[in-house]
C-alpha cells in the first residue's frame, strides 16, 4: 500500500471537516490548480504546497468552510426565485447572499472565521477593485461585499482593497447604511435576508420595484401601435438593427477573456450550431463536440481567416509566472498519482522495442574479426575448413522527431487533459532516453466566441462569409532540440482551466505539419491528441456548418497522401476514425497512455 503524503492527509481532514460542517456526509474536496469552485457536494480548493505552508493551508480551509456553509444555510431555489434580472443587480444580489452565509460561520466559529479571512484575502487579490484608479473603475459588487462583510463580521476590509472600497464609500453609505444594519438582524432568516437586499439594490438604483413601469415596455406598447407593418420591416431589417447574439458578443468582449460566471451564463443562453452549451459552473463553457454524418466535399470550398493580426504562436513560460508553473505542475502530480506507473510501465516497453531496432547486428564468413563460435563444429567436421568469423555492424535506425500535437479546448477540461499532460511527459522522456527528439504542442483560442477578431468583424460591418472568426493561440510546451528536464514543468499549464477554449483542429494540424517539414529528421511523425470534430462558435455561427470540418479533412487527406510526415491520431471518447487513415478511439481515459505506446510503436515499426 503507498504511503500517503502530508498532502493526502491535509484533503483527509478536509474532507471530514467539510461533511460535518455541511452536515453532508457525500461531500468530496479535491485540488485544483485553478479558480476554486463548487458542484454541489463536489467541492474543488486551492492545492497547496508540498510542505503545507500555513497561509497556503489557511485558504484551502476558508473555501471548503465557504463551500460547506453555502450547503448548509443557501436555499438555491429560494435564491433564484426573486433574483433581479440586471447584470449588475444579480452579481450584487449573489454576493450579498454569499456574506450571509459565511457570516454565520464567522460568526458561530473563531477558526471558521480566520480561515475564511484568508480565503477572502486571495479572492480580492485577484478582484479588478485593487487595480481601481477612478469611481468608475470599482465594480460595485466587490465594494459592497466588503463593507456589508465589516458590517455583519466585523472583518476589516483587505488592504489591497481599502482604496477601491473608498471611492464608492461615501455613495453606498449615503444610500444603503440603514439597509446594511437592517441586514445584520436577519442572518438566520434567507428570505428575509434576501428582501431587505432587494430594497438596498433597489436605495442603489440597482434594479426596480415589480410595480415601476419599465421603459423598455412603454416603448414595446408604442410599436404595438404602428401596426403590424413595423413588425415585419424590424424582422426584414434585422441584420442592420440590433442583433441579440452579437450585442451577447459585445458584451462579452468588453468583460475580457475571463472564465467567470457572467461569461458561462451568456454562453448558456445561446445556442449556435453545434448543440447546446454545457451547464453552468465548471463546464459551462464547455463546447459541444458533434460526430456529424460525413458528404463530399463542395468543390467550391475555400477556407479563409477573416484576419490573422490576432493569432498568436507562443510559448508556455509567457502564460503564467513560473511560481504559478511550478503549483500547476504540482497538482498535475498529484492527480495523477496511480496513473504514471501504469503509463511508465507501457513506456518501458516502448523503450525496449525501440532499442531493439537499434541493436547491433552481424555479418557472417568473414575473412577476419571475432571468432564465430557457433560454426567451429564444421571445423571439427571437416579440419580442411577455415575458421569462421563475424563482424559486427549498426543496423540502419532513422533519425526521428515526434510531435505530439494537444487539442487544449475546452471539453478536454478535467481527467482527458490530465492523461494527455502526462502521457505526453512519459513519452518524451522515454523518446528522448532512445534518441528520439520529442516536440510537443498545443492548441486552443485566446477566447470564447471570437475575440478581437469578431469585434473587428462587427466594425467592419459583417461581411458575409468571413471564415475563420476567432483568434488561434498555438503554444509550444516543449520544443524539439529542449532537454526535457527544462521543459517537464510547462505540460502543468494544462491544468490551467481558464486556458481551455475552442478548438480549430486544421490550422493547428497546418502549423505542427510546417514545423515538422523544417526538421533535417529522417523520419517525422506527428500524433493529434483530440477529442473530435473541431468547434467554434463564432466561426460555424456565420459560416456553413461544416466549414471547420471541412478544412481538417482537406488538410488530413493532403499530409496523408502527399507529405513526407507520417501521421497518427487518437481521439478521447469521439470517433476520429472518420476523419484520419491511422487512428484510434477510445471511451476510457484510463487507455489514452498504452494506446500512444502502441501507436507510436507499430509506427517505427513501419519501414524500420
Amino acid at each position: 500500500m503507498t504511503e500517503q503524503t502530508p498532502l493526502d492527509r491535509f484533503k483527509q481532514a478536509l474532507t471530514g471537516a467539510s461533511r460535518a460542517l455541511a452536515r453532508e456526509a457525500e461531500v468530496e474536496v479535491a485540488w485544483s490548480a485553478d479558480a476554486p469552485s463548487q458542484a454541489g457536494r463536489n467541492f474543488r480548493v486551492p492545492l497547496p504546497g508540498r510542505s503545507l505552508p500555513p497561509g497556503q493551508a489557511t485558504e484551502a480551509r476558508g473555501f471548503a468552510d465557504s463551500f460547506a456553509l453555502r450547503l448548509r444555510h443557501h436555499d438555491e431555489g429560494l435564491h433564484g426565485k426573486n433574483a433581479p434580472s440586471e447584470p449588475v443587480a444579480r452579481a450584487c444580489y449573489d454576493v450579498i447572499e454569499q456574506v450571509r452565509y459565511e457570516a454565520l460561520g464567522s460568526n458561530n466559529f473563531s477558526g471558521i472565521r480566520a480561515n475564511l479571512n484568508s480565503a477572502q484575502k486571495m479572492r480580492t487579490a485577484a478582484d479588478p477593485i485593487v487595480r481601481a484608479e477612478r469611481a468608475e473603475d470599482v465594480p460595485i459588487q466587490s465594494a459592497l461585499a466588503l463593507m456589508l462583510r465589516e458590517e455583519l463580521t466585523g472583518a476589516p476590509i483587505p488592504k489591497q482593497a481599502q482604496a477601491g472600497v473608498d471611492m464608492v464609500r461615501d455613495f453606498i453609505e449615503e444610500r444603503a447604511a440603514s439597509d446594511m444594519e437592517r441586514l445584520s438582524l436577519s442572518l438566520d432568516d434567507q428570505e428575509a435576508f434576501q428582501s431587505l437586499a432587494l430594497d438596498m439594490l433597489r436605495h442603489l438604483d440597482l434594479t426596480r420595484s415589480d410595480d415601476e413601469p419599465d421603459a423598455s415596455e412603454d416603448s414595446d406598447d408604442d410599436s404595438d401601435e404602428d401596426g403590424s407593418e413595423d413588425e415585419e420591416t424590424d424582422d426584414s431589417e434585422g441584420d442592420d438593427g440590433a442583433d441579440p447574439q452579437a450585442a451577447d458578443l459585445d458584451a462579452e468582449m468588453e468583460e475580457g477573456d475571463g472564465e467567470g460566471e457572467g461569461e458561462s451564463e451568456a454562453r448558456g443562453e445561446e445556442e449556435m450550431n453545434d448543440g447546446e452549451a454545457g451547464d453552468e459552473g465548471e463546464e459551462g463553457m464547455m463546447p459541444v463536440r458533434p460526430n456529424r454524418p460525413w458528404t463530399d466535399l463542395p468543390d467550391d470550398f475555400d477556407y479563409k481567416a477573416f484576419t490573422t493580426s490576432y493569432d498568436e504562436v507562443i510559448e508556455a513560460t509567457e502564460l503564467c509566472d513560473p511560481d504559478e508553473l511550478d503549483r500547476l505542475r504540482a497538482y498535475l502530480d498529484s492527480q495523477l498519482t496511480g496513473l504514471q506507473s501504469i503509463v511508465t510501465k507501457l513506456a518501458n516497453r516502448l523503450q525496449r522495442r525501440l532499442m531493439a531496432q537499434q541493436n547491433r547486428a552481424w555479418d557472417f564468413d568473414q575473412d577476419e574479426g571475432m571468432l564465430d563460435a557457433a560454426r567451429l563444429a564444421r571445423v571439427v567436421i571437416s579440419p580442411g575448413q577455415s575458421l569462421s568469423y563475424k563482424v559486427e555492424r549498426e543496423q540502419d535506425f532513422k533519425d526521428t522527431i515526434v510531435t505530439l500535437l494537444i487539442d487544449n479546448s475546452g471539453s478536454m477540461r478535467g481527467r482527458p487533459i490530465s492523461i494527455a499532460a502526462i502521457s505526453a511527459d512519459i513519452l518524451g522522456r522515454t523518446l528522448e532516453r532512445c534518441g528520439v527528439k520529442t516536440e510537443v504542442l498545443g492548441f486552443t483560442t485566446r477566447a470564447w466566441k471570437g475575440g478581437q477578431s469578431r469585434e473587428k468583424w462587427l466594425a467592419d460591418g459583417k461581411p458575409q462569409s468571413p471564415g475563420r472568426l476567432n483568434d488561434l493561440r498555438h503554444i509550444v510546451y516543449k520544443n524539439a532540440d529542449e532537454p526535457w528536464r527544462r521543459a517537464r514543468r510547462n505540460l502543468g499549464l494544462m491544468m490551467r482551466e481558464g486556458l481551455l477554449k475552442e478548438n480549430i483542429d486544421g490550422e493547428a494540424l497546418v502549423w505542427a505539419h510546417d514545423r515538422l517539414l523544417g526538421r533535417s529528421e529522417d523520419r517525422r511523425i506527428l500524433m493529434v491528441i483530440s477529442d473530435g470534430a473541431p468547434v467554434d462558435d463564432s466561426t460555424l455561427s456565420v459560416n456553413n456548418a461544416g466549414y471547420l470540418e471541412t478544412h481538417l479533412r482537406r488538410v488530413i487527406d493532403w499530409i496523408e497522401t502527399k507529405s513526407p510526415v507520417q501521421l497518427v491520431a487518437i481521439g478521447i471518447g469521439h470517433d476520429v476514425t472518420r476523419y484520419y487513415k491511422r487512428a484510434v478511439t477510445i471511451m476510457d481515459v484510463e487507455q489514452l497512455g498504452g494506446t500512444i505506446i502502441e501507436q507510436l510503436a507499430g509506427l517505427f515499426e513501419v519501414d524500420g
